[in-house]
Parts: C-alpha cells; structure tokens; sequence
C-alpha cells in the first residue's frame, strides 16, 4: 500500500468502531454486513437519495446527510465516538450541480482548493476529517477478496485487434487519470471511441459501444496517483450488462486495483454475450 492508502491490521481496533461514509451500490451494505460479523460497532453517515435505506439495518446507527453538510458529519461521528472511518460508495456527479446544502466547514474547504477535481476534493475532506481526529482508512480493508485477480476471467479471450486497443488504451487511461478527469476509456480500431466524464461509467460505455460497430473495448484503471482510500474502480454484473446491451465485446481492468462485485454473475453474463474480461498486472 501507498502513503495514500492507511489500512487497519487484520486486529480490530481498540475501541470496535468503525464510521461508513456511505453513497450508492452494494458496496456499503457489503462492508456493513462484513464489518458487523468481524465485531465491528458501525456507524454510518448516508446520503440522501444515494445510499440503500437497507443500509439502517447493518449499522448501530445512521445519520442521513445532503452533500456538503460536513460539520453535521463530523459531529455524528464523534458523538458516537469514532476514530476511524471508511468512504465508499458512488455519488453520481451531477448531483453536485443540484442537491448540495454546503454548510460553512465545506465552503471553507471548497474555498482553499484551486480545482475540485475528483481525487483533490476527496483527499481535501479526508484532510478535514483528520484534523478534527477522524482518520480516513482504505475503503477495502476488510474485503480483500473484492479485489481484481490476474488474468482472463472468461471463455473468451481478446483477440489480437481487442489486446492492441487495451494495451493503447491502458496508456491513455494513465494520461486522462493524472489528470484527474475519469478512470474509463472505450476503444475501438485504434481510436478513442469515449472518455469518461462527469456523466460516469455507464453512459460513457454506452456513448463509446454506440460509435464503435461492434469492436468497442472497455478500459478502467485507478488514475496513476489514486489515493485507494476511496474512489476505487468498481466493476460488476452491471458493467457487463451495460457493455451487453450496448455492444461493447472487451473489458480491461488493473488486478489489485479495482474492486469486483458479483464475480460468479459477471462473468457468466460476460461469457453469454460472448465479451472478453480481463484483469491485468
């Protein structure tokens, strides 16, 4: 692990508690349950209109929040004690145009940033946490088996045109990444077919399979300083079920450094629709 990337031993913490900093997906409920059967005392911060209300039957309790309201935030999670906290879970960008109530601890945050790219706003509020004494932990700490494992998952392996547009697209996936812009590239022929943006990883597969007449190849890494804390990669039936309906026949991801979810599905969808899935080193 990185400087970028604090994680717990496997021995729980003195205290047992863990805060969850929870948006959309199975990820928090996943780490919820998880953390509950390993003794963990969770306490989970939710967004509105993001997370699963299911998640208030996993935790000890739950406070739900708009984004933006940091101070409210801070102060449940130290009413209840906690020390250390994990961020996980999907916000859909655009909401950051149309439901944000920032209280002044986030415009004060907001304020002291040159850009609000991705990663910069993330480790900037990781930063607030911490000084007021609520450390940030890797999101998968508890759940190594989320994690990509080398190698072709499925009956069907890239041809020789689907191995040129990963290995072409995994370099400019690294270049959009340092620049903080997205973590998903589609190629087809040779070319960019779609980068992800604000829109997320979807509707980039679908804008870039639609252009791509039946060769498009799905590419998403960590950007090369991710900070693996959060914002890690995220994969599952999902993805293939996007990539299925909008023709799209490869998908490329980096082993160690993007989290599965529903691997056995996923791969059985993968190899029904005939795509290629591949998690390299």
């Amino acid at each position: 692990m990185t400087a970028h990337s604090p994680h717990f031993p496997d021995a729980l913490p003195p205290d047992g508690r863990i805060g969850l900093i929870a948006g959309s997906g199975q990820f928090p409920l996943i780490f919820a349950r998880k953390a509950k059967d390993r003794g963990y005392g969770v306490y989970a911060v939710a967004y509105v209109n993001e997370a699963d209300p299911g998640l208030a039957d996993h935790v000890e309790a739950i406070e739900w929040l708009h984004l933006g309201q940091v101070k409210r935030l801070i102060r449940f999670l130290k009413l209840h004690d906690v020390h250390t906290t994990v961020m996980m879970g999907a916000i859909r960008k655009t909401r950051m145009f149309t439901d944000v109530k920032p209280d002044m601890k986030a415009i004060a945050l907001i304020a002291g940033m040159k850009h609000t790219h991705d990663d910069a706003l993330l480790r900037a509020f990781a930063r607030t946490l911490e000084k007021d004494g609520i450390r940030v932990a890797a999101a998968t700490f508890l759940l190594p088996e989320l994690l990509a494992t080398e190698g072709c998952w499925t009956r069907r392996r890239p041809n020789r045109a689907e191995r040129s547009d990963i290995d072409i697209g995994l370099k400019l996936a690294r270049e959009i990444g340092r620049l903080d812009i997205g973590q998903c590239l589609v190629m087809g022929g040779g070319t960019v077919l779609a980068v992800e943006a604000i829109e997320g990883t979807d509707a980039a597969i679908r804008r870039g399979a639609g252009l791509g007449d039946g060769n498009a190849v799905v590419i998403k890494i960590c950007k090369p300083d991710q900070d693996v804390r959060f914002d890690v990669p995220a994969i599952g039936a999902g993805t293939i079920k996007t990539m299925a309906e909008a023709g799209a026949v490869a998908l490329a991801v980096e082993a160690g450094r993007a989290v599965v979810f529903d691997r056995e599905e996923m791969v059985r969808l993968a190899d029904e629709a005939g795509i290629a899935i591949v998690a390299t080193a």
